[in-house]
C-alpha cells in the first residue's frame, strides 16, 4: 500500500504554537515599551475619569447610564469599565495602566487577525495582482507573498510612539478599550462575510454597539469595511455588501448625534461660557477645508517620522488668505489622485488612506470638539486612523522582504525589519516616560511647545499648591494669560494665587472682575471675588451677592454653597440659613471636609443641637486625617461630653503628633491630665510647652503656679 506524503508547510500544532509564541511577544513588548508609565500618576482629567465619589455606587453606575453629564463624556461602558476598575483598586494608579497595556497588546493580536484573514489566499487572490520580478523567488501561492505581514502590522500598531498618549493617560482608555471592541466586531463580521452564518453578525453588531458606547469615534466602523469589500473585490455589491451594514450605519448615526449633543450641551457651550475657545471653533467652511488638509498632512507625517511628538501641539492660525496654508489640502488632493490612478492596479494604497481619512473625519475639523480650544491636533486623535497606514506598509514591506533573493539578503531584510520595530519600542520607551507624572508632563511639554498655555495654566495650579512654589505658580499664570487673554478660567487662576499673597488681594479682586468681564456666568470667579471680598471693610453685601449669584449659576457645585455658609455664619441671625447651606454642601458632597467642621461649629452654638456637631467634628477629623485643628476640635467637643474623656486626649494627641506647635491643642491637653489623678507631671509638661510656644498665655503660666505653687 502506497503512502502519501505530507503536504507541505506547518502542521496546525506548530502554528498554533508559533501563534501562541508571536501573541506571548507583542505583550511583552508592549509591556517593556510602557514600562516608564505603568506607575504614573493622574494627568490632567485623569480625576474626573476615574470614577468621582458621586458615582462609586449603584446608583452612580445608574447615573452613568442614564445622566447624560453624570460621568466626564457620555461614553457609558467606558465609564462602567472605569467603575468596574475603581471597585478593584480604588485609586491605585498601576491597575488602570495595566489596564490600558492590556487593552492595547489585545487590540494589537486582533489587528494581526484581521490581517491574516484579509490577506489569505481566498480574499488576495482578486485583491492585488504584482508581477513577479525577474530573478527572484516567488512564492507559490499569492497569499506567500506577504508572509508575516499580520505579525508585523501589530507589532508595528503595538509599539508605534504616537499611541503613548492613548495608552500612557488613563483617560484614554476610551481609544484602547473601544478599539477592542471595534477590531473585534470587524473580525467577527469579516468572518460573517466569508460563512454568512448570522450568529457571527449579530455578535459582531453587538460588539460595534460596545464600541460605540465605549468612543464613537469608532462610528466609522460600518465604511471602513466597504472600503475592504472594494478593495478585495474592486466593486461593492448592493446585496453582499452593503445591504447587511445599513443597520450598523443607522447605529453610527444615532451614537454620532447623541456624542455630538453631550459634547456641545456639556462641554463645548460650557467652555464658551467662560470665556475660552475664542476663534477656534468659529472657522468658515473654507477655513474648515484648510484645517482638514493641514491635519491630514500632520498625523501622515508623525506616523511616517514621530519625532517632537508632544502632549500639546501648538495652535495653528487658520487663515484662508495665506496662500501657503493652500498646500496641504492641495497636495492630499494630488495624493487622492494619484491613488485612484493607480487603484485600477493596487487597490491596497487607495483602501488604506480611505479608511486613514476616513476614520480622522471626526477629528479633522469640520465639527467642533472640546480639545480644540488648546490644538487642532493630538496624537490620541489618529490611534485608529493609523492602522490605515500601517498595514499598508507593513504588508508592502513584508513583500519586499519575501521578495528577496534567499539567504543572506532576505536574512538582511528581516534584521531591518525587526531593527525598525525595535526602534520603534525604544521610541515608545522614551515617549512614555513623559507620562510617569504629571509635572514632568507639563515641563516636558512646555519645553517642546513654550506656546502651550493649557500647560502653563496647569503647571501653575500644581505649582500653587505649595506655598513655596507659589511664585512659579505665579509666572507660569501669567504666561497664561498673556497667551489667552480672552480666556476666564486663567484671568481666575491667577487672581486666587494673587489672594494668597500679603497686600495683593487688590489686583487678585482685579483678576476676578477681569473674568467675571468675560464671563459673567463663570460661577468660579463668582466664588473667587466673593470670598475675597468678604474680609473686606464693608464689602460684605457685594461678596454675598456674588456666592449667591454662584449658588444659583451652579447649583451642584459643595464649594458655592459651603462658602456661602462660612459668609452667612459672619451675620448675627442668619446662623440658621448658614447651617442650611453647609447641610446642603454635604448633600452634594459628603466626603467635603471643611463643610464637616464649620456645620460642627455653627451647630455646637445651638445649645439645642449641640449633639448633632460630633458626627460633624468627627467625620472632619476621619475626611482630613493630617489636619490639627481638625482633630483639635473634634478633641474640644468630646471633653465637654460626659464620659469621653479619654477620647478627648487621644485627640489632643493626635492633633500634637501632627503639629506639635498648636498652642490651644497644648494647653486644653494640660488641662485634662490636670484632672485626672496622678498625672499632674504630664500636665505641667504640655503647660510648659505652651508658653515655649506662646510666652504671655495667662492660662498655662496660672496652672503652673497652681500645679507647683506660686513663684516667689
Amino acid at each position: 500500500m502506497a503512502q502519501h506524503s505530507s503536504p507541505a508547510g506547518p502542521r496546525p500544532e506548530v502554528t498554533r504554537w508559533q501563534d501562541a509564541g508571536g501573541v506571548a511577544l507583542i505583550f511583552c513588548a508592549t509591556f517593556l515599551a510602557y514600562l516608564p508609565a505603568l506607575n504614573g500618576g493622574l494627568l490632567w482629567d485623569d480625576d474626573a475619569h476615574v470614577t468621582k465619589s458621586s458615582l462609586q455606587s449603584l446608583q452612580g453606575l445608574w447615573r452613568i447610564w442614564f445622566e447624560p453629564g453624570a460621568s466626564q463624556q457620555y461614553y457609558p461602558i467606558l465609564h462602567t469599565a472605569f467603575w468596574v476598575e475603581h471597585r478593584l483598586w480604588e485609586e491605585a494608579v498601576l491597575g488602570y495602566h495595566l489596564t490600558n497595556v492590556l487593552l492595547h497588546a489585545t487590540a494589537a493580536c486582533l489587528l494581526v487577525a484581521i490581517v491574516r484573514r484579509l490577506f489569505n489566499p481566498s480574499q488576495i487572490a482578486s485583491a492585488v495582482t504584482i508581477p513577479e520580478s525577474k530573478g527572484m523567488t516567488s512564492p507559490r501561492s499569492p497569499a506567500g507573498r506577504y508572509a508575516g505581514a499580520e505579525w508585523l502590522a501589530g507589532f508595528i500598531f503595538a509599539l508605534h510612539p504616537v499611541g503613548v498618549e492613548s495608552v500612557a493617560w488613563i483617560s484614554e482608555q476610551k481609544n484602547t478599550l473601544s478599539a477592542v471592541f471595534y477590531l473585534g466586531a470587524a473580525l467577527t463580521y469579516l468572518r460573517f462575510d466569508q460563512d454568512r452564518q448570522w450568529t457571527r453578525y449579530w455578535q459582531g453588531f453587538a460588539l460595534f454597539g460596545l464600541a460605540l458606547l465605549s468612543k464613537t469615534v469608532t462610528a466609522t466602523l460600518p465604511a471602513a469595511l466597504l472600503v475592504v469589500f472594494w478593495w478585495q473585490r474592486g466593486r461593492l455589491d448592493w446585496r453582499r455588501d452593503i445591504l447587511p451594514l445599513l443597520p450598523w450605519f443607522v447605529l453610527s448615526a444615532i451614537g454620532g448625534l447623541m456624542t455630538a449633543w453631550v459634547e456641545h450641551a456639556f462641554f463645548v457651550a460650557v467652555q464658551i461660557s467662560n470665556g475660552a475657545p475664542g476663534p477656534e471653533y468659529s472657522l468658515t467652511l473654507l477655513e474648515r477645508g484648510l484645517l482638514a488638509g493641514r491635519a491630514l498632512c500632520f498625523y501622515g507625517g508623525k506616523l511616517a517620522w514621530p519625532g517632537q511628538l508632544m502632549f500639546t501641539y501648538p495652535q495653528w492660525n487658520v487663515n484662508a488668505t495665506t496662500a501657503w496654508q493652500y498646500f496641504f489640502p492641495l497636495s492630499v488632493a494630488a495624493l487622492a489622485v494619484g491613488l485612484l490612478r493607480i487603484a485600477r492596479r493596487y487597490r491596497g494604497p487607495l483602501a488604506g488612506f480611505l479608511f486613514f481619512a476616513g476614520t480622522l473625519c471626526p477629528a479633522l475639523g469640520f465639527i467642533n470638539i472640546y480639545p480644540f480650544i488648546y490644538s487642532y491636533v493630538a496624537d490620541h486623535f489618529q490611534y485608529l486612523a493609523s492602522i490605515g497606514l500601517i498595514v499598508p506598509f507593513a504588508t508592502g514591506l513584508a513583500w519586499a522582504a519575501n521578495a528577496m533573493p534567499g539567504g543572506r539578503p532576505r536574512g538582511l531584510a528581516r534584521a531591518g525589519i525587526a531593527a525598525l520595530v525595535s526602534m520603534l519600542g525604544a521610541l515608545t520607551w522614551q515617549q512614555s516616560g513623559m507620562y510617569r507624572d504629571v509635572t514632568t508632563l507639563y515641563r516636558e511639554t512646555l519645553a517642546r511647545n513654550p506656546t502651550s498655555w493649557m500647560a502653563h495654566g496647569n503647571l501653575g495650579l500644581i505649582l500653587a499648591k505649595n506655598p513655596d512654589s507659589l511664585p512659579a505658580a505665579l509666572t507660569h499664570f501669567k504666561a497664561a494669560v498673556r497667551l489667552k487673554p480672552r480666556n476666564a478660567e486663567l484671568h481666575n487662576y491667577l487672581g486666587s494665587a494673587l489672594a494668597r499673597i500679603p497686600g495683593r488681594k487688590a489686583e487678585a479682586i482685579a483678576e476676578f472682575e477681569t473674568a467675571l468681564r468675560l464671563s459673567p456666568d463663570f460661577p468660579y470667579a463668582h466664588v473667587s471675588l466673593g470670598v475675597a471680598l468678604l474680609d473686606m471693610p464693608g464689602s460684605m453685601a457685594e461678596a454675598l451677592a456674588h456666592l449667591e449669584t454662584a449658588v444659583r449659576l451652579k447649583p451642584e457645585l459643595a464649594d458655592a454653597h459651603h462658602l456661602l455658609g462660612c459668609a452667612l455664619a459672619k451675620i448675627p441671625g442668619r446662623e440658621a440659613e448658614a447651617i442650611a447651606k453647609f447641610e446642603q454642601a454635604l448633600r452634594i458632597n459628603p466626603l467635603l471636609s471643611d463643610a464637616h467642621s464649620n456645620l460642627a461649629i455653627a451647630l455646637e452654638r445651638i445649645p439645642a443641637r449641640r449633639s448633632e456637631s460630633i458626627p460633624h467634628f468627627a467625620a472632619a477629623a476621619q475626611l482630613s486625617p493630617a489636619s490639627a485643628t481638625a482633630h483639635f476640635n473634634y478633641g474640644y467637643a468630646l471633653a465637654e461630653i460626659s464620659g469621653r474623656l479619654p477620647e478627648a486626649i487621644t485627640e489632643f494627641e493626635s492633633a500634637l503628633r501632627i503639629d506639635p506647635r498648636h498652642t490651644e491643642a497644648q494647653f486644653s491637653l494640660g488641662v485634662m491630665l490636670a484632672n485626672l489623678p496622678g498625672r499632674n507631671q504630664e500636665a505641667l509638661a504640655h503647660f510648659e510647652a505652651t508658653l515655649r510656644i506662646k510666652p504671655d498665655h495667662a492660662g498655662a503660666r496660672q496652672w503652673i503656679d497652681a500645679l507647683r505653687g506660686p513663684r516667689r
